[in-house]
């Protein structure tokens, strides 16, 4: 019994932790540099974490099923460059046409994975290769800054809506449909079944490689949709966009409560682990620290993440 009541204490606070990290941080950051806590600097923190967020939210749905996606930000540098590229012909149907080719990749790397039975960690690292290949020879290896005429097409994004800036609502309604899908469907009890035991949810009728392809498709879709958001707000699309934005978005999954080993997690843990990143960020930026020393501290934090989220009996054997 006390055994049993130590676990269930363990849960309870491995399921709060993110959130009260959260608020620590919010405090630190806010005692030291007080104009964190003005709303000008509130709404550039959430505009931020909009893009990690959906970035994050799209590798939450393979995490839960124990597997990886290292193809994310490749898929959103390439999603930039399409964009770019094609918004001077085809308008707002520039947009749907990224998506779908994120979609389509994660398919592709989804297959890959289920067919021909290749660990995840490698079917979409061999898939970020191509994506950023792709990427590099279709944009000359050169950024591409939208036109004028172009940019009118993006004020779905770099507008606002009751001093709202627009990416924070397009962000709620992915947090909104991203839960729906997890929370609410078949797919996402699958998923969550799949990630805790896989050979029991296989014995019992469940199509664990359609599950695991739904969950590859999600992935490069929230990725395509990142890379718009990135290509809006600046403006432009390169092959480079999204470079150092891999690291970020699985840590914030981690960081939020989701295990690396699936079976654990959510939507709106992965919100809690992209908040504490994005606030670590700045709180990094005012206190001077180097942006590209910032891994570092990301690096670290998700060592740290997964020693505490881990389920330890899914591998006996660390290899």
């Amino acid at each position: 019994m006390a055994s049993f009541l130590r676990h269930i204490a363990s849960d309870r606070v491995r399921q709060w932790l993110p959130l009260a990290t959260l608020i620590l941080l919010i405090v630190i950051v806010g005692t030291l540099e007080p104009v964190f806590l003005q709303p000008a600097t509130l709404l550039d923190l959430a505009g931020d974490t909009a893009v990690l967020f959906i970035l994050a939210s799209g590798v939450t749905f393979v995490i839960m099923l124990g597997g990886i996606d290292l193809s994310l930000q490749s898929m959103a540098s390439l999603s930039s460059v399409i964009v770019a590229l094609t918004l001077p012909r085809l308008g707002y149907a520039a947009f749907p046409a990224a998506i779908a080719a994120g979609a389509l990749a994660g398919l592709l790397a989804g297959l890959a994975h289920t067919r021909l039975r290749i660990p995840s960690f490698i079917a979409t690292l061999a898939m970020g290769g191509v994506l950023a290949s792709t990427a590099l020879v279709s944009s000359g290896e050169r950024s591409i800054t939208l036109g004028a005429d172009d940019r009118g097409y993006l004020g779905w994004i770099t507008g606002t809506l009751a001093g709202i800036p627009n990416v924070v609502i397009i962000g709620l309604v992915v947090l909104v449909v991203a839960h729906i899908l997890q929370a609410h469907t078949r797919f996402g009890r699958y998923s969550a079944a799949i990630g805790a035991g896989e050979p029991a949810t296989y014995a019992s009728g469940v199509k664990v490689n359609r599950q695991k392809v739904i969950a590859f498709v999600l992935s490069g879709g929230f990725a395509a949709l990142a890379g718009i958001i990135l290509t809006g707000r600046l403006a432009s699309g390169s092959p480079t966009l999204a470079a150092e934005m891999l690291l970020p978005a699985i840590a914030a999954v981690v960081v939020g409560g989701t295990a690396i080993t699936g079976g654990v997690g959510s939507i709106w843990r992965t919100l809690v682990g992209a908040l504490i990143i994005s606030v670590v960020r700045i709180g990094m930026t005012f206190l001077g620290v180097n942006i590209f020393a910032q891994n570092i501290v990301f690096g670290a934090v998700l060592v740290l993440a997964v020693a505490i989220t881990i389920d330890r009996s899914k591998i006996p054997i660390v290899k």
